[in-house]
């Protein structure tokens, strides 16, 4: 592959921007001016109408969906994202590529892009967006902070033993494609959220609420909020969109013996004062 010349490397140029998960109002300022002043913008979305609004904003917009296909491993489409991406880069553009809510949450194209670029030598960075964590929070109506919160892809948690704190949220993304090894599928079914279920019944009971979530992707539109019993979860439609989401099952345990050591600082550092 030949060089890009200097003067090509110092105007060649990458951004990854997040446009929200729904549309039109998640679009920071910021956002919105990368993408209006990008020589190209690339797109990352998989609704139309979306797009259709992007490119309201920029004569030069380039979807990237056409690179995913049925059986096709999702590797191998994030691998060809970023060489699109940087190839317009190496050519000396000012590049803007667009995503859903967060450009850095389960994109791992974004975040290779970025890296990559910078090694070549290229201005390249990521600007937030409001994640689909930020409108769970929001419409499922609790505070990450008030008792804790995990959050892992549904496969990679089946994959992989965790130790689970029952105590806190837990949160399960992408439970369409729960157990998919070949990373080359749209869904799985309901056996593999059988699965799924007999991990989660090690640390919760069968009838344990479970909640499937999914965010508002147009302003015309609700969010998905299904509520059942863990044991009935594989009986319940999910796409790769939904999440997962398991409430604690048991209050917060209080460490005596921590609590005591910070009394005890207290103490001595009321008595320096």
């Amino acid at each position: 592959m030949t060089e890009p010349s200097n003067l090509m490397k110092g105007r060649g140029s990458l951004v990854c921007v997040g446009i929200g998960m729904t549309l039109g109002s998640h679009l920071t300022p910021l956002a919105r001016d990368h993408i209006q002043n990008a020589d190209v913008v690339f797109t990352g979305l998989s609704d139309g109408i979306v797009e259709m609004w992007i490119a309201g904003m920029n004569k030069d917009v380039r979807s990237l969906q056409p690179l995913y296909q049925e059986g096709k491993s999702r590797m191998q489409t994030y691998r060809e994202m970023v060489d699109t991406m940087l190839a317009e880069v190496r050519a000396g553009k000012r590049v803007c590529a667009a995503f859903y809510g967060h450009p850095g949450v389960f994109a791992w194209p974004t975040h290779k892009a970025i890296e990559i670029a910078r090694r070549e030598g290229y201005s390249a960075h990521m600007e937030p967006g409001v994640s689909a964590a930020d409108c769970l929070y929001a419409d499922l109506g609790f505070d990450p902070g008030k008792y804790g919160c995990q959050h892992y892809e549904a496969s990679q948690f089946m994959f992989n033993r965790r130790r689970l704190d029952t105590g806190a949220y837990l949160i399960l993304w992408q439970v369409g494609l729960s157990g998919d090894q070949s990373l080359a599928r749209f869904s799985t079914g309901a056996a593999y959220r059988q699965v799924l279920v007999d991990v989660l019944s090690r640390d919760y009971p069968l009838e344990h609420e479970a909640i499937l979530y999914r965010a508002a992707t147009l302003p015309t539109f609700t969010p998905k909020i299904i509520r059942v019993a863990l044991g009935r979860l594989p009986q319940v439609e999910a796409d790769m969109h939904c999440t997962l989401v398991i409430p604690p099952a048991q209050p917060l345990q209080p460490d005596h013996h921590i609590r005591e050591r910070l009394s005890a600082l207290d103490r001595e550092f009321a008595a320096q004062s």
